[in-house]
């Protein structure tokens, strides 16, 4: 016999999720290790701890996260040196990518009830980053994509607008005319994207450019170079750098989830930006292949999962790069609500950055409204 559905609150409606999948509630899974590492990133103690069936993680790590000490000198202690930083994020936990990918397999099989449908739908579209980063993109373009932001169903005023409109640097100022005295923020990719190889000076006036031009919040990318080749340290500089330019405007880290290889790799990734400053690690620039996938945002979302429990601060995650079908969105709500819980819905805690899937998202709402769908050519193509 399966277990019966879960209720998530999704904004301030619930969300009924059919488990096909996990035993009734009070079997116990055989026990999982606990990892303890100390403040300088030497693992100092590994129990074994029985976790009631359903509780996070039963599948997509080798075991749950505690850092000793929550206040931020323990975490400046982990940074204090090239030798102690590199100790602690050798020391992570691995991540089981057999169970990873299982899991969000299994995940991806689940379905939101057609009487909460309307409300996820609308989520997803206050979380997305409605995005154009060609080199072909023009101030008009800006302002038709800042348009559909602020209303992006001309038909229909109950739609809400999207979280922000994500362009380079030299059209931050465009955006951001164009959507004055709307809520929706103006982000702006940074520090040499998409590849993240230039000078850190060169990285830092790239910022500032965006940031005087009135970008709301950064999108930058790490150095996938130095990273592979150890050198932590000095992504962690850059990360801490950007952080100080961004001033009142938030820091988003790309980690470029397809270059780093293994999930071990990304899980290290999203520490190294989060101990950098990082208000929300992201997958990808949606330039490299494979972008965003379920198994790499579980791995992140572990990870914030377990950044909040040893600090006691929230950072968001971001996908980008391939999510094109409302479809994906709400598979990527339901493994957020299952790894790092209710308070990640919301669009200050996860965001999509995409071009595409906005007018999708649209289509299955208006399924959802009247029963009947319309044509992708009903809502505008910006």
């Amino acid at each position: 016999m399966l277990g019966s559905a879960w209720l998530a609150l999704v904004s301030g409606a619930s969300v009924a999720v059919h488990r096909r999948d996990v035993p009734p509630a009070g079997m116990v899974l055989p026990p999982a290790p606990v990892t303890r590492i100390g403040v300088m990133g030497m693992v100092t103690e590994t129990q074994l701890e029985a976790k009631p069936r359903g509780t996070a993680p039963w599948a997509g790590s080798a075991g749950t996260l505690v850092v000793a000490g929550r206040d931020g000198a323990a975490l400046a202690d982990i940074a204090a040196s090239e030798a102690s930083l590199r100790r602690f994020l050798m020391g992570l936990p691995g991540v089981d990518q057999v169970g990873a990918e299982a899991r969000t397999a299994m995940l991806a099989t689940r379905s939101i009830k057609a009487a909460s449908k309307l409300a996820a739908l609308e989520l997803v579209v206050r979380m997305i980053d409605l995005t154009t980063l060609e080199g072909a993109d023009t101030p008009g373009k800006i302002r038709s994509l800042c348009a559909k932001a602020r209303h992006p169903d001309l038909g229909d005023a109950g739609v809400p607008p999207v979280a922000a409109v994500c362009v380079y640097p030299d059209l931050v100022g465009t955006a951001k005319a164009a959507l004055s005295g709307s809520p929706v923020a103006v982000a702006a990719v940074a520090t040499a994207f998409p590849s993240g190889r230039a000078a850190l000076d060169v990285k830092l006036a790239d910022v500032r450019q965006a940031v005087s031009a009135g970008a709301d919040e950064i999108d930058m990318v790490i150095d996938r170079g130095a990273f592979l080749s150890g050198r932590y340290q000095l992504v962690l500089d850059e990360v801490r750098a950007v952080k100080e330019a961004c001033g009142g405007a938030h820091l988003k880290v790309i980690l470029e989830t397809g270059e780093l290889v293994t999930y071990d790799n990304v899980k290290r990734a999203s520490w190294l930006a989060m101990l950098g400053g990082a208000d929300f690690i992201k997958t990808s620039t949606g330039k490299v292949a494979p972008a965003a996938t379920l198994p790499v945002a579980l791995v992140m979302l572990e990870a914030v999962r377990d950044f909040d429990t040893a600090t006691g601060r929230q950072v968001g995650v971001k996908v980008a790069g391939g999510i094109r079908s409302a479809k994906d969105a709400l598979r990527y709500l339901v493994v957020v609500r299952e790894t790092a819980g209710e308070a990640w819905l919301a669009p200050d805690r996860f965001r999509f950055g995409a071009s595409s899937l906005l007018n999708d998202v649209l289509m299955q709402r208006t399924k959802q409204l009247t029963g009947a769908y319309v044509r992708a050519d009903d809502f505008s193509q910006d």
